[in-house]
Formats: structure tokens, C-alpha cells, sequence
């Protein structure tokens, strides 16, 4: 096959693939929620290091590695591989990959005298390459929306173009030749370009390495490579195989570098979707019911037929029977209600607190405020407030600076059981400190708050260890911050962890 067109091919495939990542984005469209991608948003791995090791065998050319003439026999080399990993998205990637081998190849035939193979001509090649490699993870693309089982293997294609440095030589047994005879040195550039593609398959061993196995189809494309030279030197043994193709079959580890938990390359792209598409199913049915066939007077949400409070104020939250919600119970609705999970007098005894309690009772609302909102959660790996938890700290802030002026605070960070003892002490303590960085801002005084770093020491869930006994739900509400009131006799030496000021 010629050289050009195979080197032509494989970059209108790269050409094709990079047009549709890179089309122009209307951003009359985007709203204002619109927040441009940055580094600090990344939430998965994306490089990588690997190496392979292998055997090569030349496949087509005037001599080849296996099967060669009548005595069948197999010549073996090897090949050694290192490249650097750029995963672009879940399922495709680029490599730069430096490769390293010798081909063995020849010709025998059976000797007449005592049937046994002989070697006319053995010829070696020893090469250098560099290239770059795509990767495109199949079974991703064909992963089922539906298939919520462990993502732990994967198959790959691979393509790519690169130039090859070698050097061919060739002993000629015929003629009674003991050394080898150079008969090709090509240098990396232009004139040494090939392309190569091939198949793999990829197992993921852990969170930091994958194992892979590989085949691959080189075309070099040139005449020279086998080490039998052009059609000058003994060109009775030339079979006219004018582009010398070998193949490789190699295994190799992947080393995933970064500090978050997952690499992109392993994510499951579609594993929101699947209840998404279920949320939309469900209203699309729900929208085809007749609903509030007698009317909903005071416009809750809640039919009047069913409707146990026809008068609720406009605005407040109501459950199921229509009923103003009043959480903490203190006869004081939501809607009215300035510390909704903070009890105060009940019945509008002291309207001008607006449902929040004296400030004698502060410490005792407090706990019963902690106890109920179940602590501040993180994601996997780490130590940013998450959106749903902000509204808590916002609220718990105001209580502390309106009712809770002399009170003491501890800040407890707590991490699952995903990595070593330190790392988890580390993490749970950026998690402590983002937490009272948070309060601070909101104005609340530091020396109301102390923090301690606990790691994996005190879980709510201990049964969670490893991580994989238990669903997700339960390790994510072991990564949280939790409160907890601080009397007199607290030593800050006995927290193990830092105050943050």
C-alpha cells in the first residue's frame, strides 16, 4: 500500500474527529447560570504514563518472521513501548508513544539429507519510533444507558502516525556468510513516516492502574526494512513485497496520575441520564391526569377534594394533605417562621423574635438543629462546600451571630474510607477549614470556632470499609463536617486538629 495514501487516510480520520470537538458555540443561547469550564471544575484524572512490552513479528515483506518457507520456522523478537496519555473525553484519547524493538526474520527450508529446517537467510531489523496515537474506547460508545453494573473493562481501537528510525541487516547462509551485512540505515524523519493501528483490551486493576493488552498492524511501507535491500542485492530473493508491515502483541500497565479519585477515561458518562430520563418518563405520565377536578381554592398545590387547610397563606410549603409545614414545631408556620428548624415560643408568645428562640435557649436549639441536618457532605476526594449544603451553613451563621453570642463552636471534618490514614486526616481538616472559612465570611466571629481533623476515626456508617460494602449514599454522608457545642473544660490540644482564625 502506498505510504502517502495510508498517512493521508489517518489524518482526515484525526482531521474529522478534531472539526466535530472544535464547532463554533452559539453563546446567544446560554443563560446567565452559564459558567465557563476551568481547571479548578475538574473533577476527574486525565493524564497517564504506561509501558508495554512485546514481540513483533514481520508479517509482510521478502522475509518474514513466521511461517517462513518450508520449515515453518517462528523467529521472535521484541518491543518495548512508553507513552505519555492525554485522555480528551470519555472516550477518546491521544498518546505519544516511543517505541523501541528488533524484528527477526528470514528464510529456511528443509534439508534433503535428514529432513530437518535449515536457515538459508536470517535477517534482523533493529528500530526506534515515535509516534502519535489515537484512542477510541469503544465500549463506551456502546455502553447501555440502562447498565448499572461495575465499569471495569473496556476495548479500544487505536491509530496513528509517527516515523521510524532503523537499521536492517541480513546473513546469507547460501553463501557461507557468518556476520551480518547492513543493508538499510534510515534516520526519523520525512522519509521514515508509518502508520500503524491496531485493537486492545483494557482492564481496570484500581483507582491508580489499568492493565491492557494489544495488537497492532505497523505499515511502514518500505521496501527496506526486512533487511533484504532493494531489488540490487540478491534479487532471487525478492517476492516483490514492496511495503514491509509487521505486527506487534504487547501487554503493558497504565499508571493514572492525578489527585482525584476517578480518571476520566473510566467515568459513566450516562450514569445521571438513566434517572433523569426516568424523572422526565414520569412527568410526561403525569401530565396526561386530569388533576384538581373540583378546583384548588388557595392555589397550594394541593386539591381542594383532598385539601385538609383551604385557607393556607399564599407562598407557604404545605405536605401532602395541604397543610402549612411548620418544621421545628413551634406553632409558628415556615412562611412566618425567620429560624424554620430552630424552635422558638411557641404561638406567637414573643412575635417580635419571628419564630427564632431566646437567646437562653440557643445551645439547646442548636443541637437539636445539628441533629436533624445530619452534618455538612462533600464529594469523593474533596474539600469544596457542595451547593445543597451552603443554605444550612447560611442559616446556621445567622442563628450564631443573632442568638448565639456566647457560645463556643467545634468544627468536626470526617472523610470515607477511601485512602491511607494520613491522606484522610489531611482531607478532613481542608474540609474543617473550608467549613469555618465559610462561617467567617458570613461574619461570624473565629473565636467562636474550633476545628478538629477526625479522618476515618468516628464514621456514621463504620460498616462502610472498604468503601464497596456499602452504596454511595452512605459513604457520602461519611464526608461531612459536623458541629458540636463546646463547654469550658475544652482543650484545644486534645482536638488533634487546628483552630483556624
Amino acid at each position: 500500500m502506498n505510504k502517502k495514501c495510508i498517512l493521508l487516510a489517518a489524518f482526515m480520520i484525526f482531521c474529522v474527529y478534531f472539526k466535530t470537538q472544535a464547532q463554533n458555540v452559539d453563546t446567544s443561547n446560554f443563560t446567565d447560570d452559564y459558567v465557563k469550564f476551568t481547571n479548578e471544575q475538574r473533577q476527574f484524572n486525565d493524564w497517564s504514563v504506561s509501558i508495554f512490552a512485546g514481540i513483533p513479528w514481520l508479517q509482510s515483506a521478502d522475509f518474514t518472521s513466521m511461517e517462513n518457507g518450508a520449515s515453518g520456522r517462528w523467529r521472535a523478537g521484541y518491543d518495548f513501548q512508553f507513552s505519555i496519555n492525554k485522555q480528551v473525553s470519555h472516550v477518546f484519547g491521544l498518546s505519544l508513544v516511543g517505541q523501541y524493538g528488533e524484528t527477526r526474520q528470514g528464510y529456511g527450508e528443509i534439508d534433503d539429507l535428514n529432513g530437518l529446517p535449515i536457515d538459508m537467510i536470517d535477517a534482523k531489523t533493529q528500530y526506534v519510533g515515535l509516534s502519535l496515537l489515537g484512542d477510541l474506547k469503544i465500549s463506551s460508545i456502546l455502553r447501555r444507558i440502562d447498565n448499572r453494573s461495575p465499569y471495569r473493562w473496556a476495548a479500544n481501537i487505536y491509530l496513528g502516525v509517527g516515523s521510524l528510525q532503523y537499521k536492517a541487516y541480513m546473513k546469507n547462509r547460501q553463501l557461507g556468510e557468518t556476520e551480518y551485512t547492513k543493508n538499510a540505515d534510515i534516520p526519523l524523519g520525512i522519509a521514515s513516516l508509518y502508520a500503524q493501528g491496531g485493537v486492545g483490551l483494557t482492564y481496570k486493576i484500581n483507582r491508580s492502574f489499568d492493565a491492557t493488552a494489544k495488537a497492532m498492524y505497523v505499515f511502514t511501507g518500505d521496501e527496506l526494512f526486512d533487511g533484504s535491500g532493494d531489488d540490487g542485492h540478491y534479487a532471487e530473493l525478492h517476492k516483490g513485497a514492496k511495503g514491509d508491515n509487521f505486527v506487534t502483541t504487547s501487554i503493558g500497565i497504565t499508571y493514572k496520575v492525578g489527585k482525584h479519585n476517578e480518571h476520566l477515561a473510566w467515568i459513566d458518562p450516562l450514569r445521571e441520564l438513566f434517572s433523569v430520563t426516568n424523572k422526565v418518563a414520569s412527568l410526561s405520565d403525569a401530565a396526561q391526569l386530569e388533576v384538581c377536578v373540583f378546583g384548588d381554592k388557595d392555589d397550594d398545590g394541593v386539591c381542594d377534594d383532598w385539601d385538609r387547610e383551604l385557607d393556607t397563606p399564599l407562598g407557604a410549603r404545605v405536605d401532602g394533605a395541604g397543610r402549612a409545614l411548620d418544621v421545628d414545631l413551634d406553632g409558628i408556620i415556615d412562611l412566618d417562621d425567620k429560624c424554620p428548624t430552630f424552635p422558638g415560643p411557641p404561638n406567637y408568645e414573643n412575635p417580635e423574635l419571628h419564630g427564632c428562640p431566646l437567646a437562653k435557649d440557643v445551645p439547646d436549639a442548636i443541637n437539636a438543629i445539628i441533629a436533624t441536618m445530619g452534618g455538612i457532605q462533600f464529594n469523593l476526594d474533596s474539600d469544596k462546600i457542595l451547593v445543597e449544603s451552603q443554605p444550612i451553613l447560611d442559616q446556621v451563621a445567622d442563628v450564631i451571630l443573632t442568638y448565639g453570642q456566647n457560645t463556643r463552636f467545634l468544627v468536626e471534618g470526617h472523610t470515607d474510607s477511601r485512602g491511607t490514614d494520613a491522606y484522610n486526616f489531611n482531607l478532613s481538616k481542608r474540609r474543617m477549614t473550608s467549613v469555618i472559612k465559610y462561617l467567617v465570611s458570613k461574619g461570624v466571629p473565629p473565636y467562636q470556632l474550633t476545628g478538629r481533623g477526625m479522618g476515618y476515626s468516628n464514621p456514621k456508617y463504620p460498616e462502610c470499609k472498604p468503601a464497596t460494602r456499602c452504596p454511595e449514599w452512605k459513604n457520602r454522608e461519611n464526608r461531612r463536617v459536623i458541629f458540636k457545642l463546646l463547654d469550658d473544660e475544652f482543650e484545644s490540644t486534645e482536638s488533634s486538629g487546628e483552630s483556624v482564625e
